[in-house]
């Protein structure tokens, strides 16, 4: 008896398992904390200076010192404008606006002690 081929399709691409990468990280990656930024630039490329402020309510009287400058094309600078952007939308429909006004987002003291003491 002749033995009968069946012929199966092929999986869709869809139903296929996806092999993804997983970025990995350097071993000597170290990140950073940045509570000022600079925006500088040439007509070729942006300029971000990040550093620690070690005032940030106030007036300055201490100079900021930048430890980390990045410098990328504006096409670069264009795409991290809108990931950053989607970021934020997604971190404000979770938690609230973010309210940059550090006056409209910090109690002063003398009024903190007033609305906790009524």
């Amino acid at each position: 008896m002749p033995e009968e081929k069946i012929d199966t399709p092929a999986p869709a691409p869809e139903a296929q398992q996806v092999q993804m990468q997983v970025p990995s990280e350097p071993e000597n990656l170290q990140p950073i904390y940045a509570n000022f930024a600079r925006v500088t630039g040439s007509p070729e490329e942006l300029v971000l200076d990040f550093g620690l402020n070690p005032q940030p309510f106030g007036g300055p009287t201490i100079p900021v010192k930048v430890s980390e400058r990045l410098v990328m094309n504006y096409y670069t600078a264009k795409r991290l404008w809108a990931a950053l952007g989607m970021a934020l939308q997604r971190h404000e429909q979770a938690f609230g606006v973010l309210e940059t006004d550090v006056n409209k987002r910090v109690i002063p003291a003398a009024a903190r002690s007033t609305t906790t003491t009524r």
